[in-house]
């Protein structure tokens, strides 16, 4: 598609610029045995498309990559493309431990058709600003669009407003997702890189970084919710009065997106509303019992309101 998908329900999704709207970090559906379900996944993606979501991002922390194999994380993307029917909605993440490994999944991606990237700054250690500047300079070589992955929780490397706008200038990113929770940046990324598209990285401060402008979320809780979550997005650019509510409705659900079980609470989720969740990998374990208590009142309640 080349028009925008709906322009008059507020979504800013286009072809163009397929890193907008609502792209769902999609969790990876294993079996018992912890093989990955590809046919899982490729009815799970065409779900989400199905049901309001713009696109997906496969391979990402809640896609599990860092448990994967190389052949495991080629056909996950090859999966979601085929499924999509269309590459351009199809935002895989590149993160790796070398920017050679990136840049050579990036170049996977393209070669599929894929409308851009995502990718984490060096995680192996803390890269000074050189080391981070070389690192997307490089993988932007490999040719698609490159959404630069600001988590400096789990990362330990800071995409400041400052590094941003040097990344963005150098041609290196397009748009960032940003994940440090500190929404203020969103007004300092603005007036520092006011073409660098900023997209919201964390489910629970959707509706801030919307009111300052992001264009689009890379989401996690769509994987259970799609419709009610798409419902979210759009009246969130578009009408505050209508997105606050259901953003209040939802919140209780949506703050695990940010805790370190994110993974875990939200296959729990997907499996409670009749998705295929399932177990995950080592060294992710099973929620404990009082967590898993917490995401499945929170869930159900969800249910019961009928957001499902």
């Amino acid at each position: 598609m080349t028009a925008t998908t709906a322009s008059t329900s507020g979504t800013t999704w286009n072809a163009e610029r397929p890193w907008r709207g609502i792209m769902v970090a999609t969790a990876l559906p294993l079996r018992d045995n912890l093989a990955v379900d590809y046919d899982a996944y490729a009815e799970h993606v065409r779900w989400l498309l199905d049901n309001g979501c713009d696109g997906v991002v496969p391979n990402g922390s809640l896609g599990e990559y860092q448990t994967l194999t190389d052949d495991e994380r080629a056909r996950v993307v090859r999966t979601a493309v085929e499924a999509a029917g269309d590459g351009a909605r199809v935002m895989p993440g590149v993160a790796a431990y070398g920017s050679a490994q990136s840049r050579c999944l990036a170049e996977q991606a393209a070669e599929q058709g894929c409308g851009s990237v995502l990718l984490l700054p060096p995680n192996a250690y803390r890269a000074d600003e050189r080391a981070v500047r070389a690192h997307f300079a490089d993988v932007a070589r490999a040719g698609l669009p490159v959404v630069g992955y600001n988590n400096p929780i789990d990362t330990k490397v800071d995409l400041t407003p400052a590094l941003l706008s040097q990344l963005h200038g150098e041609g290196s990113i397009v748009a960032v997702k940003e994940f440090s929770g500190d929404v203020r940046r969103a007004y300092e990324i603005a007036e520092v890189a006011p073409e660098l598209d900023l997209l919201a990285g964390a489910d629970d401060v959707l509706l801030e970084l919307a009111l300052a402008g992001a264009v689009g979320w890379i989401a996690g809780y769509p994987n259970a919710f799609p419709a009610t979550c798409a419902e979210l997005y759009r009246a969130a650019v578009s009408r505050l009065d209508a997105a606050l509510p259901l953003y209040k409705t939802l919140h209780s659900l949506l703050r695990w997106d940010s805790k370190t079980e994110f993974v875990q609470a939200i296959k729990l989720s997907m499996d409670l509303v009749g998705r295929r969740g399932g177990p995950t990998r080592p060294p992710r374990m099973p929620l404990p019992a009082a967590t898993e208590n917490s995401v499945r009142t929170a869930t159900e309640k969800a249910v019961a309101r009928g957001l499902c």
